[in-house]
């Protein structure tokens, strides 16, 4: 499998919280135009589909392209306000912004994926740990079958068609 190496270096996508925006289904649609995942997920959402577009949420200030749902989270904005990069640096991690997240699954996914991300961050410094955390947030997103890229909730790949479980790693 080739692994993208732009977005592995794009701090953009590195989601304080865990939540790799590189392997997040808005970031795919706009990354490659899908109109119909946009549509998709805006109805999931309950966003408007001009809304329902991003280019990671960790972009600098003004972001070029942000999901508002995604400006305007509490973990973000606690991380920011702390001047951190990331929940894996923060002394109370895990907190309760990250316990009384809404949705049960992403609360898994960034009670698994922040310690994997302090863990290669504290092992390989700060940005190596950085693209090691996203290489290993792609991978385990990927089609077992094929190798295509998927995005966090998706249930089969668009590109064999093989079932896969979401975030399941082999």
């Amino acid at each position: 499998m080739t692994l993208p190496l732009p977005e592995i270096e794009n701090e953009s996508l590195l989601a304080p919280c865990g939540l790799y925006c590189g392997v997040c289904g808005i970031y795919i649609a706009t990354r490659d135009g899908n109109e119909e995942l946009r549509q998709k997920l805006s109805k999931f959402y309950g966003t408007k589909v001009v809304e329902t577009a991003c280019r990671g949420c960790m972009q600098p200030e003004p972001a070029d392209c942000q999901f508002p749902i995604c400006g305007a989270c509490v973990i973000r904005n606690c991380v920011k306000g702390k001047e951190l990069q990331s929940c894996a640096q923060c002394k109370k991690f895990p907190c309760e912004k990250i316990s009384n997240f809404p949705l049960p699954v992403a609360r898994q996914f960034m009670s698994e994926a922040i310690p994997l991300w302090r863990s290669l961050c504290m092992e390989l410094g700060t940005e190596t740990g950085n693209r090691a955390f996203a290489r290993s947030q792609i991978e385990r997103f990927s089609c077992k079958n094929c190798g295509r890229s998927l995005f966090r909730g998706a249930t089969w790949c668009k590109a064999c068609h093989s079932p896969v479980t979401p975030g399941k790693v082999d």
